[in-house]
């Protein structure tokens, strides 16, 4: 009888059986390898590589860049998708996938998937379903190329698109066409937009639905609107005339004077009395987003920037806390940096022009126009009685109350139509607005609101 075989001995024969084997069939080529090269008609790994990297904001631009590059006339595509055994937080690279390998680790070659998609949400209710993980395999006649796009994961954030293309200029001037495409085709273009940051970092694009703004809402003394009007809509209107004049289109408008006043209310009427134009609100925490607002603007021009109280980063150097000055420069920097055609808008309110930086107050090219919108007068306080008694049955006459706001605010006398509203609908029967009903509006807020209530409604008057 044989001696029986070790462990030790079957093992090694086993493993020169398996070695023998793999020696004698042929390997089979990975499948993205395999598909890129019946593609080209060549070994993808002679062919070159050309990579760009685009922010989260502009997935959907970049998405619909690609649809158009892709659908032009003459040209036909198929879209891969790529399986799920790729590690998303370490991403995958058309040099991985060319390789002999196939891309991943201990030796597996990634494998056809399904195509991933993010949904966006756009204006409105309209959400895009943007490529997240695909290889687009494009051929225009005898000419072809490769785009792999991938979104990064985690903190790295943003989209990638590579291009695989015969040589790097082919690659190169994939990407300026869809560079170009994105600037035509931008969403963001033609609305009303802000800026927040991500907690990973990412800059996310807000968008927002302003109230329709009738001319007749805005009460102002006699000519001033004329005045604010001919510095932005009318620079607006004739804009090509002037600049093939010589005139600079860039130009800044600072709307200054007591809360409650209507700065607010005159900028985003404003921005409605010129839709074709992107606008872009900057208030609050988005002031730390000066640059990348203002590297919008200049894509998506012509364009207006509203930047609300503008004395928080725009403080005089002696009287600002250090971490208000980089956004202060930041503001001063943007506004000397763009070229004079740069037909951007930058409308700028503030309670506090004292405190302003007189570099940004008082040199030309960055506020060419600062105007007082003023606490109103008696014919202005009549007028705004008026417009937001819209839909109120007001019995008597509003003359002694008229009389009695001196000194208040728009804000204040819409508050106090509402709140006068309000103690009319305690009574049984018809809503109608009566004078105790005013009487005793005006005491909770001037009596008995303090002047806490009065300052925070820009309301300067004597309590009685």
């Amino acid at each position: 009888m044989a001696d029986p075989i070790s462990p030790n001995d079957f093992g090694a024969s086993f493993k020169g059986f398996m070695e023998q084997m793999a020696r004698q069939t042929p390997a089979e080529e990975p499948f993205f390898r395999q598909k890129l090269r019946d593609h080209f008609g060549t070994d993808p790994a002679k062919l070159a590589i050309v990579t760009e990297k685009f922010s989260d904001a502009n997935h959907p631009n970049v998405h619909l860049a690609i649809e158009a590059f892709t659908s032009a006339p003459g040209r036909t595509f198929e879209l891969l998708g790529i399986g799920s055994a790729v590690p998303t937080f370490m991403g995958i690279s058309f040099a991985q996938l060319i390789s002999a390998g196939g891309g991943m680790m201990h030796g597996a070659s990634a494998t056809e998937g399904p195509v991933t998609y993010t949904n966006v949400a756009l204006d409105g209710d309209r959400v895009l379903a943007c490529t997240s993980l695909g290889m687009y395999l494009v051929s225009d006649g005898d000419s072809r190329v490769a785009l792999l796009v991938q979104k990064k994961e985690r903190h790295e954030g943003g989209l990638v698109v590579e291009v695989l293309a015969v040589d790097r200029s082919a690659g190169d001037a994939c990407l300026a066409a869809l560079r170009t495409s994105m600037r035509k085709r931008n969403v963001y273009r033609g609305h009303v937009v802000s800026l927040s940051g991500g907690r990973d970092g990412s800059l996310q694009v807000n968008f927002h639905r302003l109230p329709p703004i009738g001319r007749d809402q805005i009460i102002l003394p006699t000519g001033l609107l004329e005045r604010i009007e001919r510095q932005s809509v009318g620079f607006a209107k004739h804009a090509e005339r002037l600049n093939a004049a010589g005139r600079h289109l860039k130009r800044g408008m600072l709307l200054h004077g007591s809360p409650g006043t209507g700065k607010t209310l005159t900028a985003m009427y404003l921005a409605g009395r010129m839709p074709d134009r992107t606008v872009l609100l900057i208030t609050g925490r988005s002031m730390g987003l000066l640059e990348q607002a203002c590297a919008m603007a200049r894509v998506l021009q012509p364009a207006t920037i509203i930047l609300e109280d503008v004395d928080l980063i725009a403080e005089e150097r002696t009287r600002q806390n250090g971490g208000c000055a980089p956004l202060l420069f930041e503001l001063l920097n943007q506004m000397d940096g763009l070229a004079d055609d740069a037909d951007i808008l930058f409308v700028l309110t503030t309670n506090r022009p004292d405190l302003l930086e007189p570099a940004l107050a008082a040199r030309p090219g960055r506020i060419d126009l600062a105007i007082e919108v003023p606490i109103p007068d008696g014919e202005c306080r009549r007028r705004l009685f008026e417009l937001y008694a819209r839909g109120l049955k007001v019995t008597g006459s509003v003359e002694p109350y008229v009389e009695r706001t001196a000194g208040a605010s728009a804000a204040f006398i819409r508050e106090l139509l509402r709140k006068a509203a309000l103690f009319a609908a305690d009574d049984v029967g018809e809503l109608e607005v009566k004078a105790r009903h005013f009487d005793e509006a005006l005491h909770e807020m001037v009596v008995e609101g303090g002047e806490l209530t009065k300052s925070l409604l820009g309301a300067a008057m004597r309590s009685s």
